[in-house]
């Protein structure tokens, strides 16, 4: 049997309006500041480095190989969570092709099938993308949620979501296959990923 989430969540900063004339303001004034208005909180989500958008890139040409009736769209910003009418706008976002022709700035979550956040390094990423969004995308029904955790070098798949949480989660070290399950029905080779991060990590030090 499912457990509601009764967790205590914060009193909202500010109504959903007044966040999306301030994003919308912070896009004018600072190229690449993204905003999120989540659990009732105001997010700044790091701008992407080179690993950040080849990771994206890598994942848009899976999907378009496996499912070619599907897009994997970037920076469209959602309205997610019933009870706190949050925004997100993930790193990605699968749905059918055309989706979001009609859809403005912050479209419904209805037909997406699968959000993505690529973790970045900054200080909220735990928070933010292993605590907030799990529980906000299962909230509004969205089916998976694909969690490519560069500090943790693993594949987080969130699956099933009933009363406001996701009933399956299983994560996989990079490197291994990682199959999303349906709607998604899409089968991740998750090796460059690990061949990256060893990358990185040596040029880092």
């Amino acid at each position: 049997m499912a457990v509601l989430d009764e967790r205590p969540r914060p009193h909202p900063q500010m109504l959903p309006e007044q966040f999306e004339a301030l994003a919308a303001a912070a896009a004018r004034e600072a190229d690449g500041l993204r905003l999120e208005f989540i659990g009732g909180r105001l997010w700044v989500k790091a701008v992407p480095d080179g690993l950040h958008r080849t990771i994206i890139m890598r994942l848009i040409r899976q999907c378009l190989q496996q499912a070619p009736a599907l897009d994997l769209h970037t920076g469209q910003g959602l309205r997610i969570e019933t009870y706190r009418k949050g925004r997100a706008r993930p790193d990605g976002a699968l749905a059918p092709t055309a989706h979001f022709a009609r859809a403005g700035e912050w479209a419904a979550p209805d037909g997406v099938l699968m959000t993505v956040e690529v973790t970045s390094h900054d200080h909220d990423t735990n928070q933010r993308d292993r605590v907030e969004k799990p529980r906000a995308f299962a909230e509004s029904g969205i089916p998976v949620y694909l969690l490519i955790d560069r500090e943790a070098d693993e594949v987080t798949v969130y699956s099933e979501p009933v009363d406001g949480s996701y009933q399956e989660r299983h994560s996989a070290a990079f490197g291994k296959t990682v199959a999303l399950p349906d709607p998604v029905g899409i089968t991740l080779d998750t090796e460059p990923l690990k061949v990256w991060s060893t990358t990185a990590q040596g040029a880092s030090t």
